[in-house]
């Protein structure tokens, strides 16, 4: 019996554990918090759970020595110390994370040893690389080109359920979600580069309509220049990837930012209030009528939409904080995963689209969609978990089995690898949806 080790035992390790003990693997979770990875394995006779710390590098060399393939699903950070230790012993690994510079650099090393490190083989990254790399090789194969290309993901609460002023709930890494807020977008399009910085990141969002939800907004996914030379397409004038959120919270979170509640500045709160924190933030002497200061600060009027949600939020209150020396932002998320858990019987969604321009020899354009719509619920498997643990689940399948051979350090964006995942995927319902010979005018305006 071929054997898996899995590190790590967060939201999104459930899938991967029983799709793998389910095809009669058998599976070692290792985990801080051994009672999660007993969760996780329940009592099936394959699964055994292992109470272990990063720390712990003997026992984690051990473990490698001792399995097959080793799935690190820990914090981005600790993959590096893990992949040298599986060149070391020559075992294959598999991450769901980026690829950094220093797992780069393992490329030789990796080769030379045998082995194959196959990251971002998640959801995004993951299958928006090898959904993308589908269309782009089959528009090359027909001599076609990529004139313009968004790739457009969000883990979202389903219609149902956006059911707050911000239209989201939390299904996985709260303080990532909001902390993501901060980062600055850059992207290619019309033959122009455009550079986002943070504090514009939510102002001005594209937005489609999505099938079998509505309108979604999209605001810039960080840096997406790098991907005009990893999928290929030097000819395109337009590489823009994208976060989906329901209309609502690019609006707020963009107050918010502006009233400098997701900084990570110290500030000393010690007997403050919620009212009194935003007085703080916007240079008033005290908090008395502090929704119609914030709204003057903002230059907006004091019942727009942003205003509600931060009310619904709390951040109005004269409500003591119980705070001391803090961040904004620490505030802030604390009250936002308090009060935007998605409920156990509720569902959340990840929603995908990639949209290409593609024009061939002859004349001819086209718009090409490629669509994925997955719900789950906590109750279950959320969907966010699902997409994200599965194709990790599939490679493992795949390199156990030799339908995988490529070695040295890998995404998933060359046929061997996309191809047999991808097809696996549709098998339990994980499908990207899609659509040729489409008008100029279904294109992302």
């Amino acid at each position: 019996m071929q054997k898996v080790l899995i590190l790590g035992a967060g939201m999104v390790v459930k899938p991967i554990v029983t799709y793998l003990l389910e095809k009669n693997y058998q599976v070692t979770v290792a985990s801080r918090t051994k009672s999660k990875a007993e969760n996780m394995i329940d009592n099936h006779p394959n699964g055994y759970p292992v109470e272990w710390t990063v720390d712990k590098q003997a026992e984690l060399e051990r473990m490698i020595i001792d399995h097959d393939i080793t799935v690190s699903l820990l914090p981005w950070v600790h993959h590096i110390m893990v992949a040298e230790k599986c060149i070391a012993h020559k075992k294959n690994m598999v991450t769901t994370s980026y690829v950094k510079p220093e797992m780069k650099a393992l490329h030789e090393k990796a080769l030379n040893a045998g082995i194959i490190i196959l990251n971002e083989l998640g959801l995004d990254p993951g299958i928006d690389h090898m959904g993308a790399m589908r269309i782009i090789d089959h528009v090359h194969g027909k001599g076609g080109k990529i004139e313009e290309f968004y790739s457009i993901c969000g883990a979202l609460p389903a219609p149902e359920a956006a059911d707050n002023p911000f239209k989201y709930k939390f299904s996985w890494s709260p303080k990532g979600v909001v902390m993501a807020g901060n980062n600055d977008g850059k992207y290619l399009r019309y033959g122009k580069v455009v550079c986002v910085p943070t504090e514009d990141l939510f102002k001005k969002p594209l937005s489609v309509d999505f099938p079998e939800v509505g309108k979604l907004e999209i605001y810039p996914n960080r840096d997406s220049l790098p991907y005009i030379e990893l999928y290929g397409i030097p000819e395109t004038k337009t590489m823009m990837r994208g976060t989906f959120r329901h209309p609502g919270w690019c609006e707020s979170i963009d107050a918010m930012k502006t009233l400098k509640l997701l900084t990570s500045d110290t500030y000393d709160f010690t007997g403050k209030t919620y009212a009194d924190m935003l007085s703080m933030l916007i240079g008033e002497t005290n908090s008395e009528d502090i929704r119609q200061k914030v709204a003057d600060f903002l230059g907006i009027d004091k019942n727009a939409h942003a205003m509600q949600a931060m009310d619904w939020l709390g951040l109005f209150d004269q409500k003591h904080m119980n705070r001391q020396k803090d961040t904004p932002f620490e505030i802030t998320s604390d009250l936002m995963i308090e009060k935007m858990k998605l409920g156990r019987e509720e569902r959340d969604m990840v929603a995908m689209q990639h949209v290409f321009l593609a024009f061939y020899p002859d004349g001819k354009k086209e718009v090409i969609k490629s669509t994925m719509l997955d719900f789950g619920t906590l109750a279950t498997d959320t969907a966010v978990a699902r997409t994200v643990a599965l194709p990790a689940a599939v490679g493992v399948e795949m390199i156990l089995s030799g339908d995988i051979q490529e070695k040295g350090v890998h995404i998933p964006v060359i046929p061997g690898i996309y191809n047999p995942i991808l097809d696996k995927l549709e098998e339990m319902d994980i499908k990207m949806i899609e659509e040729f010979g489409l008008p100029e005018s279904e294109n992302i305006r």
